[in-house]
């Protein structure tokens, strides 16, 4: 099967229920993931699912712990993986976002799900919101396999 003839990429996937925590954050991804890479066809690597589940976590569960709330969620799939966005109502960016070395003054060095985000997830952006807060967006590089499931 050619990658033409899986889902269209570009569509957003809206969840069926509302996210509010990192479990229904990666239950409403492994649908998604579903829906584009048809398991009984041509599945997605787990291993890439997997690291797409732990980057999920992770920013959802920072924007719970660390960013005043989850303000917002959104999948979708692209040429070559999924690209996830989490809003949140902090203005406070990631401690790590500078990368080793270039904390920002007044900011902790954090823990360890920052840094997993920036070795699993690609094309990373941190946005303000207008309405305040900001905007965590990355790129999972998500493949199928080469074989039906």
């Amino acid at each position: 099967m050619r990658e033409e003839e899986l889902a269209p990429a570009g569509r957003a996937f809206g969840p069926a229920v509302p996210v509010t925590t990192a479990a229904s954050a990666r239950a409403h991804t492994r649908a998604v993931v579903a829906a584009r890479w048809d398991p009984s066809v041509r599945p997605a690597r787990e291993e890439d699912v997997i690291d797409l589940l732990l980057v999920v976590s992770e920013l959802v569960a920072n924007a719970l712990r660390h960013g005043g709330g989850l303000a917002g969620f959104e999948l979708t799939p692209v040429c070559g993986g999924i690209r996830l966005a989490v809003h949140d109502h902090s203005d406070d960016e990631p401690a790590a976002a500078y990368g080793p070395g270039f904390p920002r003054a007044g900011q902790g060095t954090g823990g360890y799900g920052w840094p997993l985000v920036v070795r699993l997830a690609r094309d990373i952006t941190v946005e303000k919101r207008p309405t305040g807060g900001k905007t965590i967006s990355v790129f999972v590089p998500v493949r199928a396999t080469g074989r039906p499931g």
